[in-house]
């Protein structure tokens, strides 16, 4: 019998197994909204559009960015599906499986990637701790520990880190770590005269909103896998909302201002060095060990997408997509490996455009539909919007190409859509 941690992945969550309230998923997305990538992500920001630049472009992109994930949230509390598997109301269930297989190979990626990041932060901090050569700053030994820990969060499923771990205590430390950045930039840095200095322009404010809404939109394949343990859609919507916006704003901004203010060479280390004399280093830790909530995150819906391919269950496929993303941390040049994530990534906006149409407008919001192997109008609608992501992307680069993708993909579904019915 399944728990409520490891449902199955292809079933829906009964209504008496929704544990997730709003402070719930609250402590969930505003942890996930932090972290050391969304801090590099604002130092990208800073040297182009200066300090209220990037502040607007992340406010509106943050802002955007969230209504939209909340939405595809709600589509799980709906259902009780997780985000592959409620993909095949929309794409069919052969439809469905491109997607999946393409979010398990993004997210094995993007888990390694975590691991890197938290590696590498931690032997900057080990270094500058302890020397070189000292065990707390050996990327091997970094990179074991931080894949094992992140492997065991996503092993133990969502409930259990959530509810026991993240809501008791760990929200509260990640709080204390921001408004102890928040406030030495205060203390040390002149704000009134970053505010003033205006960016160099080698970033357009379109690109900069693209880079912003990009954050929140990472997360849209993955959200219904926790979201589908939420009790009622208006807490699904607000507490995912209001944490992810929190947190992804308010360290993106630490991002840009601490870049600005302490680190204008804009390198990672340089800005990792300035966060790491801010108490000790003790919050730039703190925000270390919340990056592992983001590796969870990446294993276990990797878990997830794969038992709707493979019907393992979802603890056995995240102990081994641990161990694959902790090797591929250790051995594996990802440079290449980068771009490809980012071309796999390209596919899931105008994804959710087609998924967000189907469901609220389409279908309002109902899980029963008939059978198909495939929804032809649905994929057409979804290859358009990629077609027209990679056409803007290559043509027009300054503009940004995530938002007119998903909206011209939702626009082709409602077309295509309608016409299906009335045909």
């Amino acid at each position: 019998m399944n728990t409520p941690g490891t449902y199955s992945p292809d079933l829906a969550v009964p209504l008496d197994r929704r544990a997730f309230g709003g402070r719930d998923l609250f402590s969930l997305w505003f942890s996930l909204g932090i972290g050391l990538m969304v801090l590099q992500t604002g130092a990208l920001l800073a040297p182009g559009l200066g300090l209220s630049g990037a502040l607007l472009a992340i406010f509106l992109g943050t802002l955007v960015g969230v209504s939209l994930l909340a939405s595809v949230g709600v589509i799980g509390s709906d259902t009780g599906l997780s985000s592959m598997a409620a993909l095949k109301l929309s794409l069919g269930s052969r439809g469905a499986m491109l997607p999946a297989m393409l979010n398990v190979l993004q997210l094995i990626g993007w888990g390694s990637f975590e691991i890197i990041v938290m590696r590498d932060a931690a032997s900057l901090l080990g270094v500058r701790a302890f020397g070189e050569g000292s065990l707390l700053s050996n990327p091997l030994l970094l990179t074991l520990l931080f894949g094992a820990l992140a492997t065991l969060l996503a092993v133990s499923g969502p409930l259990t880190f959530v509810r026991k771990i993240l809501r008791k205590w760990g929200i509260w430390l990640l709080l204390a770590a921001c408004l102890w950045l928040t406030w030495n930039l205060f203390a040390k840095a002149d704000l009134p005269a970053l505010w003033a200095q205006k960016g160099d322009g080698s970033l357009p404010f379109a690109v900069g909103f693209d880079i912003a809404i990009a954050m929140p939109l990472s997360w849209l394949p993955l959200i219904a896998d926790y979201s589908r343990f939420g009790k009622r859609a208006q807490n699904v919507f607000g507490g995912t909302a209001l944490g992810f916006f929190i947190g992804n704003f308010w360290l993106m901004s630490l991002g840009v201002a601490y870049t600005l203010a302490f680190a204008p060479s804009g390198e990672v280390n340089a800005l990792l060095l300035a966060l790491a004399g801010a108490g000790l280093g003790i919050p730039l830790l703190l925000i270390l060990l919340d990056e592992s909530e983001n590796a969870f995150a990446d294993i276990h819906s990797a878990a997830v997408s794969g038992g709707i391919l493979l019907r393992l269950k979802v603890e056995h496929l995240a102990l081994a997509i641990g161990v694959v993303c902790t090797l591929i941390a250790c051995f594996a040049p990802l440079a290449q490996y980068q771009n490809f994530l980012l071309l796999i990534g390209s596919v899931f906006a105008p994804l959710f455009g087609v998924v967000l149409v189907d469901h609220f407008i389409l279908r309002q919001r109902s899980a029963r539909v008939a059978p198909e192997l495939w929804r032809w109008p649905t994929l057409l609608a979804w290859l358009g919007g990629v077609l027209t992501y990679h056409l803007l992307a290559n043509v027009l680069p300054d503009v940004g190409a995530t938002l007119p993708a998903l909206l011209l993909a939702g626009g082709l579904q409602w077309l295509l859509g309608r016409g299906s019915k009335t045909a």
